[in-house]
C-alpha cells in the first residue's frame, strides 16, 4: 500500500513532487523467472531513475538484488526509500552510493523530487566520469 502511495504522491496538491512512474505495484502472477525478469525490464524501459521502496524484507531479496544490478546495467540514477524505520538498505543500492532516504520522516518527504534529479543528473554524469578517468593517469 506504501508503494501505491508513493505513487499517488505526484498527484498531491500539498506535496511538491513530480515523476512519471513506471511500476510493478501488483505481483506477477507467475514463478517463472524469466517472465518476470521480462516484465521488469518492460517497466524499466524508457527511465532515467530507478526508485526502490525498501521495506524490512527487500535488503534479502534476490530480485530487489537483480533489479538494482539492471538499472545500473541500463544507465539509470537510484534512490532508496526507507518505508519502514528499522528497513535494511540492500548492500547494493550501498555500494553504488544512492541516496536514502526516509519515508516517515517529513523532511524526506519532501527531498524525493530534488532526490530524484540528483539521481538522474548523477546516472548522466557517470558515463562522462568513466570516459574522462580512462583518458587520464587519475585512478580509482
Amino acid at each position: 500500500m506504501k508503494a501505491k502511495g508513493f505513487n499517488l504522491m505526484s498527484h498531491a496538491d500539498n506535496i511538491d513532487v513530480s515523476f512519471v512512474g513506471r511500476h510493478l505495484l501488483d505481483p506477477i502472477d507467475s514463478t517463472n523467472g524469466d517472465y518476470i525478469r521480462s516484465k521488469v525490464r518492460e517497466q524499466l524501459s524508457g527511465t532515467s531513475v530507478t526508485v526502490v521502496l525498501l521495506g524490512h524484507d527487500s535488503a534479502e531479496s534476490a530480485w530487489v538484488d537483480w533489479e538494482i544490478e539492471e538499472s545500473l546495467r541500463k544507465g539509470n540514477g537510484l534512490l532508496g526509500i526507507r518505508l519502514e524505520d528499522g528497513a535494511d538498505v540492500p548492500l547494493t543500492l550501498t555500494t553504488c552510493g544512492a541516496e536514502i532516504l526516509d519515508w516517515f520522516r517529513p523532511e524526506d518527504v519532501h527531498e524525493f523530487s530534488d532526490a530524484i534529479e540528483r539521481a538522474a543528473t548523477g546516472a548522466r554524469r557517470a558515463p562522462l566520469l568513466v570516459a574522462a578517468a580512462s583518458k587520464s593517469s587519475c585512478s580509482r
